[in-house]
């Protein structure tokens, strides 16, 4: 999973946004416990922004140069599908250095 180091390198920031009681957003809570202090160990400068907010849908969300930004809906996802998804978003990233 070298790509997790690349986040500060194809990200200017990260954010996760989620319900802090919804069944919906379980599956993304657990992905920022057992995953945050490695993205931000190897990412340090990066802004990772963790979102708690009643009600709110699960979200994953990117923001590029020049404000381009990216999100990906959580809901149903586990938490492969949602290391998946960030890996997207960086290689999203990484493309539109090119």
């Amino acid at each position: 999973m070298a790509w997790r180091g690349q986040l500060s390198k194809n990200l200017k920031e990260l954010r996760v946004l989620f319900c802090q009681t919804s069944p919906a957003s379980a599956e993304a809570r657990t992905f920022v416990e057992k995953n945050y202090q490695e993205l931000k160990t190897l990412n340090p400068k990066l802004p990772i922004l963790i979102r708690e907010s009643r009600g709110v849908e699960p979200q994953l969300w990117a923001r590029y140069d020049f404000g381009v930004e990216k999100g990906v809906r959580l809901d149903g996802m586990n938490e492969g599908q949602i290391s998946k998804a960030l890996e997207d978003l960086v290689k999203a990233g990484e493309a539109l250095k090119a």
